[in-house]
């Protein structure tokens, strides 16, 4: 009778988060966005530390890739493509926040949502992150008034 598996037995894959903050700017709901280290436009996110929670990692992401600072969001969805980060086995945990324009500093990079959707090209699968939290936050205005304040 064999003994019980170690841990070490399996593979890990790496863990990200990503937060889609939505915000109305100009009567357009609108996706903050950063410019990635690899070129090219995506959402605020970061790699899991060792010994760190996921709402920490998803905090420092909105600190210091996007100077967001105490954004209440929560969690979206596990995304684990297979092939959504061409560096390894990502998995991704996405976030949402809907945030007034106001809460938001002016230096801020947005990105208009039309039809639901990111309206330009996002790195990874940050686009599937932008158009589910689109359709969280219908859910949740369809429900109650001016849940986020955006109004």
């Amino acid at each position: 009778m064999a003994g019980p598996l170690s841990l070490n037995e399996f593979a890990r894959p790496s863990v990200a988060v990503d937060v889609a903050v939505l915000t109305i700017r100009s009567d357009r709901l609108q996706v903050v966005v950063v410019e990635h280290a690899r070129g090219g436009a995506a959402l605020p996110g970061t790699f899991l530390h060792r010994g760190e929670v996921l709402a920490d990692a998803a905090a420092r992401a909105l600190a210091d890739k996007a100077g967001l600072r105490r954004v209440p969001f929560t969690q979206l969805h596990v995304f684990d493509r297979l092939d959504r980060d061409d560096r390894g086995w990502v998995l991704s945990v996405g976030h949402s926040a809907a945030v007034p324009i106001d809460d938001l500093p002016p230096t801020v990079r947005l990105l208009p949502i039309v039809g639901g959707r990111a309206a330009g090209r996002l790195m990874f699968d940050h686009a599937e992150i932008v158009r589910l939290a689109v359709d969280r936050l219908r859910r949740d205005y369809a429900t109650e008034l001016d849940p986020a304040g955006l109004l």
